[in-house]
Order: C-alpha cells, then structure tokens, then sequence
C-alpha cells in the first residue's frame, strides 16, 4: 500500500474501511510534541473512528506512549490539538480508560472493589454501580474470583481486573499501552479475544499500542505505522479480514509482512 500523505484537516476524510463514513471520535491535528529540543511527534494528523480498534505500531522509542499521554491530557501539547467528541481531550472529564502494560490493580482491594473503583470515583449511584460490575464481572469471567486480592491472582487474571475496571467506567476512548506485553503468548491469545469480544458488545472505541505485529493485525480494524522519531505517520493499514482470524491466513501474513516492511528502518 502506498503511504497515506497527512492532510491538513483529517476530519474531513471518510473511513475507507466502511461503505459509509462513521462519526469521528479523535481528531488529531497537527500534532507535535517535543522534550527541549528533542522532537518526538512531528505534526501528525489522523483520526480515530467511533468504535473502532485502532493499533499503533512503530520502531521502539519511536513516540507511541508519548501520543497516548498527550492523548490523556498527562503531557501538554508543544503544538496542535487532539479533541474527543468535539472537545478537548482531558483525564479530567472522566471519560478515558487507560490500561497499562504494568500491574495497576489496587492491592488492598478486592477484585469487586477493584472493578467498582473507577465508577465509585465518579460517584455512580450504587445501584448502577453493583449492576454495573456485576455484569463486566460475568462478561470477563471474574465472578469465581471477585474475592479475591489481587495478590491471589495470575498474571492474566490480574491484567483481566484491570481491562474489566475500564471497561466498567464506560470511556468514550479507552487507550491501551502494550497491555499484555508481559504475558506468555497463551494468555495473550486468550486477553486479545476477550478485549475483541467486550469492545465490541460495548461499542467502546480502543487505541490500542503494541509491538507485536501480529498482534496489531489480529486485532485490529486499521492500523497506523510511525516512523523513527521524530515521528510521524509512514502508512495506514485498514484490516478487513473477517473474524475469527487465522495466522496461518495468507492474507493475514501479507498484511502482517506489509506492516513489518513498513516499520523497517534500517
């Protein structure tokens, strides 16, 4: 596939992977981040599609957790604006999930407590809070477990805690930075078809970080490569092979190879 040319205004571009253009959730204009005189993101433009599965992908260092901290609101913007819904995106506004390659459940709660926490904050009327959990509760598998402390569960139990947590909030866009990174590949499978499986019951739209082309592919609905810093966007893969996906699929292994031929720098 021919790289993409960034465009001015990215709102203005319709889906290619859909017969009729979907609503627009991110807009990203113009976006550029530096440290000092270390420029990391160099003015990208792109958007995120209301529940869509967006993956990340790019050479190590490259600038892809930087985007999602400025996507939060953690790091300010050296230049340009990234809106959700409209509006400036902001951890403030209660409606981003993130979670995180490390462990961060909460030790001293249980797995219920854990999963109830994010909406407590939010100060959810208890009731909607018990149904609430309860159901991504059952929806995760979590129910025997639920407790339990966090320090009584597998890596995979416990990376499930936290995904459920999130995904009980509610976001409007739920970022993910190389979640399971630190799993072996059978819990890997199994959390990738469980994160497919929720997002699309609940329609939540995901931006999801990875180095695992493989796994970009297998989850995603599009795909965007970064070049090495300072980075900006090299090529855009829309992934339309049916699911379940098959690794053993050729066209899964030629988009997997495209991928891997366009993230190549040296």
């Amino acid at each position: 596939m021919t790289p993409e040319p960034q465009t001015p205004d990215p709102a203005k571009r319709s889906n290619p992977a859909a017969k009729t253009p979907k609503a627009v959730k991110v807009l990203v204009r113009n976006l550029t981040k530096s440290f000092g005189s270390l420029l990391v993101l160099d003015n990208l433009n792109f958007v995120v599609y209301a529940g869509e599965l967006l993956c990340l992908v790019g050479p190590t260092g490259c600038g892809k957790t930087t985007f999602l901290n400025c996507l939060t609101g953690f790091l300010p913007l050296t230049a340009g604006e990234i809106l959700v819904d409209g509006q400036k995106a902001s951890f403030k506004k209660g409606d981003l999930g993130f979670v995180f390659q490390e462990s961060s459940t909460i030790p001293w709660l249980t797995v219920y407590d854990n999963v109830a926490f994010g909406l407590k904050i939010k100060k959810t009327p208890p009731e909607v809070i018990k149904e609430r959990v309860e159901r991504i509760l059952t929806v995760v598998g979590l129910n025997p477990f639920k407790d339990l402390y966090p320090r009584e569960l597998s890596a995979s139990l416990d990376q499930r805690v936290a995904l459920a947590r999130e995904f009980a909030t509610q976001p409007n866009l739920l970022l993910m930075d190389e979640p399971y990174g630190q799993l072996d590949i059978k819990l890997r499978y199994y959390l990738e078809d469980e994160l497919r499986r929720i997002q699309e019951r609940e329609g939540t739209t995901v931006a999801f970080v990875t180095h695992n082309i493989e796994e970009a592919v297998y989850l995603a609905d599009r795909i965007l490569v970064l070049t090495q810093k300072p980075a900006t966007i090299k090529e855009e893969v829309i992934v339309t092979l049916p699911r379940p996906r098959r690794f053993d699929d050729p066209s899964f292994v030629a988009i997997r190879d495209q991928v891997t031929a366009a993230i190549q720098w040296w």
